[in-house]
């Protein structure tokens, strides 16, 4: 028989959803952040700031609280520059002024704490686990919030954090399981160390299924149809969706779910061969796993999906 939506969601807000404090606690350490790097770019004649804005899983709501030793917990900050050249703009231009004001606004930090990622500086705070990820946008104005984001790979993509963030809450507003399913195949991503899978792109996935298949099928049933969407598209179908503004860019990338808010990116092109190989296998046993554990009522199988801490009870 196969679990209730009340056991589902019992997994997600007791066991994957982050508890209210911790969430409290971390917009707390993530604004003391935001208000000290503020203060600071006053300094800084080079770095003129429009606008800040909380990004990424955290702002989302489909942050996973820490399960086991190693996982991570971080929150992206979007900090919009103005009055950058962009004809002159590079990302070991950006990255290098980021990564040496970090150093500047937190003398007493060791060098390890801070990290230059591929389009962004990542601070992390040791006491509480927290890794915060300064993502610098260059503003383009009058765009309606969009800007140009670096890479160290030398390419800049065209995002825009509030389109990305409505573009969730709109799913969320549709539907109230949507939020609790990313976090399930978040959760089934990390604890199989399935590669290549960015958290984005699973929140496009889920939002794609949601479009094709609707909301009113049983949780348990609709994590299991993303897994068997996996295995049997391969993830070889372009994912893209109505309100992608056009042009839509045609890619010959293995994997490719076109970004809400931008038709010439494809988010998940980062994504090898080997690395969809290795999605579509994981997922292939994970739903093999889940649907004799669903047939067969067996909480010890789905334990072979989502680690060994899923319960749907009070123990």
């Amino acid at each position: 028989m196969a679990l209730t939506n009340a056991q589902m969601r019992y997994y997600d807000h007791n066991v994957l959803r982050l508890p209210q404090d911790k969430r409290q606690e971390y917009n707390a350490q993530v604004d003391r952040l935001i208000e000290n790097v503020r203060k600071r770019l006053h300094e800084h004649t080079e770095f003129r700031i429009s606008r800040v804005k909380k990004a990424g899983s955290f702002a989302k709501h489909t942050i996973l609280r820490k399960l086991a030793f190693g996982d991570k917990l971080d929150v992206d900050v979007a900090f919009y520059l103005k009055d950058r050249d962009l004809s002159q703009e590079t990302y070991e231009t950006l990255g290098k002024e980021i990564s040496d004001f970090l150093a500047e606004a937190y003398p007493n930090k060791n060098v390890e704490d801070f990290t230059i990622q591929n389009r962004a500086a990542t601070v992390t705070f040791v006491g509480s686990g927290l890794d915060v990820d300064i993502v610098p946008i260059v503003e383009i104005a009058d765009s309606g919030g969009y800007g140009w984001q670096y890479g160290a790979d030398g390419t800049r993509v065209l995002t825009c954090v509030d389109g990305q963030l409505a573009f969730i809450a709109a799913r969320k507003k549709a539907d109230s399981d949507f939020r609790a399913l990313v976090r399930m195949a978040k959760r089934w991503r990390n604890y199989h160390d399935v590669p290549g899978l960015k958290s984005y792109a699973i929140e496009l996935i889920v939002a794609y299924l949601l479009a094709q298949n609707g909301s009113q099928m049983p949780v348990e049933e609709r994590f299991r149809r993303f897994l068997l969407y996996i295995v049997q598209s391969g993830l070889k179908e372009t994912i893209c969706f109505t309100e992608t503004p056009t042009p839509i860019s045609t890619f010959s990338d293995p994997v490719v779910i076109i970004d809400p808010v931008n038709g010439e990116n494809n988010v998940a092109s980062r994504i090898t061969e080997d690395e969809r190989q290795s999605i579509v296998t994981s997922a292939q046993e994970s739903y093999e796993a889940a649907h004799f554990a669903s047939t067969e009522n067996d909480l010890g199988l789905w334990k072979e999906v989502f680690g060994p801490k899923f319960r749907v009870a009070d123990e």
